[in-house]
């Protein structure tokens, strides 16, 4: 397992300093995300409040699959593999992007001064960078802060997703194009930890495309044991156009990527050796698309970077 040390020492000072925002464990003690309770962590995951991201419908799902077809095929034919059909990718196909500089553009919203009120530092925003980047090494893809504003609004500081509040605060500060990524820091309703919009929705609804994290699940702050940032990496895995390693549970298509093990529902905390589908091996708890704790979490697969890369050629390069 990765251990993430510094920002491990970080998270914990910062508890040591102000009240812990999630605490309790699955055994039936009370879990809390800022002011809101379950009966334990796996209520919480259960709840859906780990990640609030709109899965896409069967029809979305399909016309998505049809649409990044071509560039999964041209990306396996460069690599000398079959493309998702079984078959070699075919000539004539247009290439895939498969790396670059997304330009990001932070928006913190609070109700007043203060980390208490929502109004993060400058250094918790670099940390929450160096996160995405360490967590995308692997896949050619970095994150390079362009621009930070700060908004007071205590409607806005409080949305939740579909929100009239949260069609406002995007429609007021959403900045770039389809691959730029917005991400908006604000204290959502219902103990939620963050959501993303999905690459394919840019088109119809492109004021609305980036991700909101909780403001406390940054490095450094309070909501442990999701605060060294990887709700953050795990919502940006979305809006590059993965799904949940869950997904589907045992069914065979499930979250569309060869390489990650089938499981029947979201991990949480950081089980090993979980093994829900006993013909997958292994669930994948550390994969960043999990619900498991940001200490469990470290890797994206290869072919989820492919599908990343896709995802991205098809629905958000040069649009």
């Amino acid at each position: 397992m990765r251990m993430k040390s510094s920002l491990a020492l970080g998270a914990l000072l910062a508890a040591l300093a102000g009240p812990v925002l999630a605490q309790g464990q699955a055994n039936g003690r009370p879990f809390w995300v800022g002011e809101h309770s379950w009966p334990s962590k796996q209520a919480f995951v259960d709840s859906g409040a780990r990640c609030a991201t709109r899965p896409l419908s069967d029809l979305e799902r399909a016309t998505v699959e049809e649409k990044i077809g071509p560039f999964i095929a041209a990306r396996a034919q460069s690599l000398g593999q079959v493309s998702a059909n079984g078959k070699p990718g075919g000539g004539g196909n247009p290439p895939p992007v498969t790396g670059g500089v997304i330009s990001v553009y932070f928006h913190v919203i609070n109700k007043g001064t203060g980390i208490a009120n929502g109004d993060i530092s400058n250094q918790q925003i670099q940390d929450q960078i160096t996160v995405l980047n360490d967590a995308y090494a692997g896949t050619g893809w970095t994150f390079l802060l362009v621009s930070t504003d700060r908004t007071t609004n205590a409607t806005w500081y409080t949305m939740s997703p579909g929100s009239t509040a949260e069609a406002q605060a995007k429609n007021a500060l959403r900045q770039g194009t389809a691959d730029d990524l917005n991400v908006y820091s604000a204290s959502p309703g219902g103990g939620l930890l963050g959501w993303a919009t999905f690459p394919s929705s840019y088109a119809s609804k492109p004021k609305d495309d980036g991700v909101v994290l909780l403001y406390s699940s940054l490095p450094g702050g309070t909501a442990v044991p999701y605060n060294l940032g990887d709700t953050g990496t795990h919502e940006v895995g979305h809006w590059m156009g993965l799904y949940h390693t869950f997904q589907g549970g045992c069914s065979k298509s499930g979250d569309y990527v060869a390489d990650t093990p089938a499981e029947r529902s979201a991990a949480y905390g950081c089980p090993a050796g979980r093994d829900t589908c006993s013909t997958a091996g292994f669930d994948p708890i550390e994969n960043y698309m999990d619900y498991t704790d940001d200490n469990c979490m470290w890797v994206f697969t290869a072919a989820q970077d492919a599908r990343m890369d896709s995802m991205f050629s098809a629905y958000r390069f040069g649009k």
